[in-house]
């Protein structure tokens, strides 16, 4: 049986406190010691809130202390202080523009927050210029950011996911044991295990549509995590092609392939190698260049194509 994932109004409290206690620990390591009216009034708490807190850090293992009178405060004991000089200005910054990144598919400012409270006290440091803004979003950023929070919420909780998918192949239905979301070719997708398949699959998520969380809980499977060092390794079946390409599609090819997918003729001509995973995708691709490329290899698809560019000049007749 599925279910739409709902709103645990306990959930996020402790989601809240685990983000309180993330960020006083943060105002705890970059200044030399803080009060607790201080902490209660950065997190909108009660002193009572922000001593428990503190417990609750100090039973974590924190060797957290206090100095009562005057100039005192809450500290951590200098022990236990990580060196800032671990990680450069240059380095947070990556780290902090990765962070702020992630709420361009949540739909929510959650990690801007976040970051707010781990700069709190730290301007120098964790601030910086910022010089990087990534988007990870997509044309579908209002349907992309739900599908993204329930499967995050199926991982999290070892649950199944069922969808309906669009492939290449065909339509089908689907239910997956999701353990990874992966970004990459700008497209955002669930790696799972697949029981259709009975094996590890990527599903695109601009591809899935009536997406749903299972009630039962799977256990884990040894994990094989996806190889993109190639295209082959992920979506098996690879297609040699060959083909020529007009000079002026250049652009093109270095886009979408890199500027080593091609070889420049002495008549300007670029020649064209790669792997292609999928036959359909191939030919749709090809035709975009119209007139302005020629396909050599493999034979069997270059046959294919002059049969679909006859059949659509016979419609215009």
């Amino acid at each position: 049986m599925l279910e739409v994932v709902k709103y645990d109004k306990g959930k996020r409290i402790s989601e809240m406190k685990i983000e309180r206690l993330i960020g006083i620990l943060s105002i705890l390591l970059q200044k030399d010691m803080v009060t607790a009216p201080f902490l209660a009034e950065h997190f909108e708490v009660s002193r009572r809130t922000i001593n428990r807190d503190i417990e609750d850090l100090c039973k974590a293992g924190i060797p957290i202390a206090t100095k009562q009178g005057t100039g005192g405060g809450i500290y951590i004991m200098d022990n236990y202080k990580i060196s800032k000089t671990l990680v450069t200005n240059a380095e947070m910054q990556d780290i902090l523009a990765g962070i702020r990144s992630l709420d361009s598919v949540n739909g929510t400012n959650q990690y801007k927050q976040l970051m707010e409270k781990l700069e709190a006290g730290s301007s120098d440091f964790l601030v910086g210029e910022q010089s990087v803004l990534i988007d990870l979003s997509s044309w579908y950023k209002e349907s992309l950011a739900p599908k993204i929070q329930i499967i995050r919420s199926a991982i999290k909780g070892c649950r199944k996911i069922a969808f309906y998918y669009y492939g290449p192949s065909g339509e089908s239905q689907r239910t997956i044991e999701p353990y990874y979301l992966v970004f990459q070719w700008s497209n955002w997708y669930v790696w799972g295990w697949c029981d259709t398949r009975k094996d590890y699959r990527l599903f695109k998520l601009n591809r899935l549509d009536d997406l749903a969380m299972a009630e039962h809980v799977f256990e884990k499977r040894p994990l094989v995590l996806p190889d993109f060092t190639s295209v082959e390794k992920v979506f098996p079946g690879g297609i040699h092609v060959k083909a020529l390409f007009e000079a002026d599609c250049k652009w093109r090819l270095v886009e979408e392939f890199g500027t080593h997918c091609f070889k420049e003729q002495a008549d300007g001509k670029l020649l064209f190698q790669t792997e292609y995973t999928d036959k359909e995708n191939l030919i749709t691709w090809l035709l975009t260049f119209r007139n302005k490329v020629i396909l050599l290899e493999p034979e069997e698809i270059r046959k294919e194509l002059c049969a679909q560019l006859q059949k659509t000049l016979q419609q215009y007749k």
